[in-house]
């Protein structure tokens, strides 16, 4: 065979390239009716089978090479390492049922996002409406939503996950997604979540005591990510590293979602409010999978991979859930934290907080974590105005300590108090359990006019306008950076007025930009 070094050849009708090295940056292109046989592509390096073109024997794809075929080339491909996502298909059309000639061999991976890929070349992942498995688990068959399809020789495809998310360029790409169920201690070891059959033995923890309950209940609800909400809100699955809370816990790496609770010193807290972007964090290459519930007895705490955990406790939403397997829905009336839980849900600062910071402490010893990206530049200015309901931007034309005074035209029915905004679980930490959009904290409101003054008190009724959140605070509210406040028919008759409003407090919020954000103390 040869060795391409940095060179480009190209195979024309009728030549047979067999045993070839392509190496060093070089590019092999096999035209139609040429032949590529036993060819290694190193990494950096390209193979590039055309219309006509045809492959035999084992083509070895090392990782970081890159391979377009289209979908009649034939042979084997060998994709090298388990994070290889170099192989491209070609001539794949969404209206017709095609089938992939070329079996791919060493499709493997070891966590989502993590793992070989394969791209099919002008699919959208939103183009796939679902997946299917041949009887002996070799092809997977991909339907699209234009009545077409596409069916892959995969070796063993079927023992794997998968994920489909998409390269730079828009293309689907099929790869490989571990999301196994997590493993739940019994009495005769710890089997997977999705495995567990009505009647079932659990252990379960209080107490300092162990005992075992009987599974009464169990479903499995598909979860699709939302992308453009806050990671928390989107639906994305929380990952927490092997060793990640202590040496062994978990003993695998754990996926739950963000709401999912996990016992610490005697109560449940939401795993997203220990999220730190390190050793736990938003798994964002995973968007679209499903969860398993298992409900025991009573509300218990139990072991998952390793982690003292919660069962799950209905309090409504168990008709989200599908039933697994020949467990049956035991009926019974919707439960409540505060009546039904095993032990205390917790999520105050004071606890949380120092949990938060342990493990973030900790995150740096820990195996495969990721670097938590920088923290965003923070600003305490709100950059307070109005809009009045002509749509005009006032400014203040007085600002004295935390008074504010804007001029109004006459005729003014009402303006919205706009400023940046923020949610203090993003700009103090996840460790505040506050996730509502927060502007400015205003207090009283006076509008001067003809040597009159009107106290404006819409914003602190127990019914108020739009745009405003309810506070511990009877004499101030807190807008969510775009508030209405009414003015009545105070302006109806006058030339001009003088609004004078009290900012009790702002902020802090994340610096150059106007949208909606985060914010830190001050809140009520």
């Amino acid at each position: 065979g040869t060795t391409l070094k940095g060179a480009t050849e190209e195979v024309y009708n009728g030549g047979v390239e067999s045993g070839a090295m392509v190496t060093d940056g070089a590019q092999l292109t096999v035209d139609a009716g040429g032949t590529a046989n036993n060819v290694t592509v190193e990494s950096g390096s390209k193979l590039n089978v055309q219309s006509g073109g045809v492959l035999s024997g084992t083509e070895v794809l090392q990782n970081g090479a890159k391979a377009t075929i289209w979908a009649a080339a034939g042979g084997v491909v060998d994709l090298e390492g388990s994070t290889n996502t170099g192989l491209t298909l070609d001539g794949i059309d969404t209206s017709s049922a095609t089938t992939v000639t070329t079996e791919v061999t060493g499709f493997d991976g070891s966590a989502a996002g993590n793992s070989d890929g394969i791209v099919l070349s002008g699919v959208k992942a939103a183009d796939i409406t679902s997946t299917s498995y041949s009887a002996d688990g070799n092809y997977v068959t991909l339907s699209f939503n234009e009545g077409g399809s596409v069916t892959l020789h995969i070796d063993d495809v079927s023992t794997y996950g998968y994920e489909l998310s998409s390269d730079a360029d828009g293309n689907a790409v099929y790869e490989v997604c571990f999301l196994a169920g997590s493993m739940i201690r019994t009495p005769s070891g710890d089997v997977a979540v999705e495995t567990l059959q009505l009647g079932d033995e659990v252990l379960t923890f209080a107490d300092g005591q162990s005992s075992v309950r009987k599974v009464t209940w169990a479903g499995k609800a598909h979860a699709n990510v939302r992308a453009g909400l806050p990671d928390d809100e989107a639906g994305y699955p929380v990952r927490i590293l092997k060793n990640a809370i202590a040496d062994g816990v978990p003993y695998k790496d754990m996926l739950i979602t963000s709401e999912h609770c996990l016992f610490f010193d005697g109560k449940f807290v939401p795993v997203r409010m220990l999220v730190n972007g390190s050793s736990i964090f938003y798994d964002k290459s995973i968007t679209s999978y499903d969860y398993y519930h298992v409900e025991t007895e009573e509300h218990s705490v139990i072991t998952a991979d390793g982690m003292l955990t919660e069962s799950y406790l209905d309090t409504g939403n168990r008709r989200a859930f599908r039933q697994a397997g020949s467990v049956m829905s035991m009926g019974g009336k919707v439960k409540s934290w505060e009546e039904d839980a095993a032990v205390d849900l917790c999520v105050d600062r004071a606890f949380v907080e120092p949990l938060f910071r342990k493990l973030a402490d900790r995150s740096a010893g820990i195996a495969g974590h990721l670097v938590a990206e920088a923290s965003q530049a923070l600003t305490e200015e709100p950059d307070l105005h109005l809009v009045t309901d002509k749509g005009a931007i006032v400014r203040a034309v007085r600002r004295n300590g935390q008074r504010y005074s804007f001029m109004l035209r006459a005729g003014t029915r009402f303006v919205r108090v706009v400023s940046r905004a923020a949610r203090p679980a993003d700009v103090i930490g996840p460790f505040v359990d506050d996730r509502r959009v927060m502007g400015v904290a205003v207090a009283d409101v006076h509008l001067a006019a003809v040597g009159k003054q009107h106290d404006i008190i819409a914003h602190l009724k127990q019914d108020k306008p739009e745009g405003w959140h309810e506070t511990d605070w009877a004499d101030c509210a807190w807008t969510n950076g775009n508030a209405l406040l009414p003015l009545e028919d105070h302006l109806i008759d006058h030339e001009m007025g003088l609004l004078s409003l009290t900012i009790r407090a702002a902020g802090p919020y994340i610096a150059n930009t106007e949208k909606q954000a985060d914010s830190e103390k001050n809140f009520a």
